[in-house]
C-alpha cells in the first residue's frame, strides 16, 4: 500500500525570504543590496506573498514601510526558521571545512600571500582562509582572528605567540624608463610617499646611509598599495619593502638602482597564547615554507 503525504501548502521561498530579509533590515534598499537584487524585485515579492497569504503584512507610506502586526508576528517565526537552516548548513560545512580567519597588513596580503595561497588550499583542501585587511595593533580578546601577520620591531603583543618569518629590506623603486644618468638615477623625478609612513624616507637613509638630493616636487598617496602602482606607472620613485616587489623587480616592471637596506622590523606571525588548531599549525608551517623562498633583496648601491 501506498502512502500518500500531503503537501505542505506554503508560500514562495523566494517571498519569504524576501520579506525576512526586509523585515530585519527595516527597508527595500538595504534588503535588495543584500539579496543582490533590485528595490522593485523585494517589493514585488512581498507583494505576491501577502496575496498568498491574504494578509497585509506591511503599511504606511511607499518609501516607509513599517510591519503590520500580522507582519511582526510572520518576520518573528521566520527569523528563526531561516537562523536554523544557515546554522545547519554551517555545522555541515564544518564538517569538510575548516576556516581560519587571518588579520594582515593589506599591501603583503595582496602583493605576496594572496597570491601564494593557491600552493596552500592544493595542499590542504579542507582549510578556507579568511583575509582581512588591517594595521591595527592585535587584540585576540576583542577580535576574533585566528592568526594575525604585522610588522614590527618586536613581537607586537604580549601573551600571545609571535614568530618572525620574514626579514624586512626597504628601498626605492621606480619605471625604468624615468632611470637618469645621475649618481643615483632617482635626481630630478617627483618623491612619493604613503600617508602612513610619513618618516620612511628618512628611515630609509639612516638605514642605507645614502643621502638623496631634495626632489624638486612630491606627491602622497593613501597606501603603499597605490604608492608602488604609481611608481610602476611612471610618476615617480616610490619606496617599499622588498617582499612586496621582488615579483616586479625579477620582471623588469620596476627598477631598483640603490637596492634595499635591512630594517629592524620583521614580519610576524601572531597566534593566541596556548594550543592551536590544526589548520593554524599548518599554515604557520607553510607560511615560513613559503617566506624562505622569497630571494634575497639587491644589495644597498651607494652612489658616487
Amino acid at each position: 500500500m501506498t502512502v500518500r503525504t500531503e503537501r505542505r501548502p506554503l508560500p514562495s521561498l523566494t517571498a519569504l525570504r524576501a520579506f525576512e530579509v526586509f523585515a530585519r533590515r527595516g527597508q527595500m534598499t538595504l534588503a535588495a543590496d543584500e539579496l543582490c537584487v533590485t528595490h522593485g524585485a523585494v517589493s514585488r515579492q512581498i507583494r505576491s506573498l501577502e496575496a498568498t497569504l491574504g494578509l497585509d503584512l506591511t503599511e504606511g507610506p511607499r518609501h516607509r514601510l513599517r510591519l503590520t502586526e500580522a507582519g511582526a508576528r510572520l518576520a518573528a517565526a521566520l527569523s528563526g526558521a531561516f537562523g536554523q537552516v544557515e546554522a545547519a548548513i554551517a555545522d555541515l560545512r564544518a564538517d569538510t571545512h575548516v576556516e581560519l580567519r587571518l588579520s594582515c597588513v593589506g599591501t603583503l596580503a595582496i602583493r605576496w600571500l594572496i597570491p601564494r595561497l593557491p600552493a596552500f588550499h592544493a595542499r590542504h583542501p579542507t582549510v578556507r582562509v579568511k583575509v582581512t585587511e588591517s594595521y591595527a595593533p592585535v587584540d585576540f580578546a576583542r577580535d576574533r582572528f585566528d592568526a594575525a601577520i604585522r610588522v614590527n620591531e618586536t613581537a607586537p603583543i604580549v601573551g600571545a605567540e609571535a614568530a618572525a618569518f620574514l626579514e624586512n629590506f626597504h628601498g626605492p623603486v621606480v619605471a625604468p624608463a624615468l632611470l637618469g644618468d645621475g649618481p643615483t638615477g632617482l635626481e630630478g623625478l617627483t618623491r612619493l610617499t604613503t600617508g602612513s609612513r610619513q618618516t620612511a624616507w628618512a628611515e630609509w637613509e639612516a638605514h642605507s646611509g645614502i643621502t638623496l638630493p631634495e626632489p624638486p616636487d612630491s606627491q602622497e598617496f593613501e597606501h603603499i598599495f597605490y604608492t608602488l602602482e604609481a611608481a610602476a606607472a611612471g610618476l615617480g620613485v616610490g619606496l617599499t619593502p622588498w617582499v612586496y616587489v621582488a615579483a616586479d623587480v625579477a620582471a623588469g616592471r620596476l627598477a631598483a638602482p640603490l637596492g634595499f637596506a635591512p630594517t629592524p622590523s620583521r614580519f610576524w606571525f601572531l597566534t593566541p597564547a596556548g594550543p592551536q588548531r590544526p589548520a593554524v599549525v599548518a599554515f604557520r608551517a607553510w607560511l615560513i615554507e613559503e617566506a624562505a623562498k622569497v630571494p634575497p633583496p639587491q644589495a644597498v648601491r651607494r652612489s658616487g
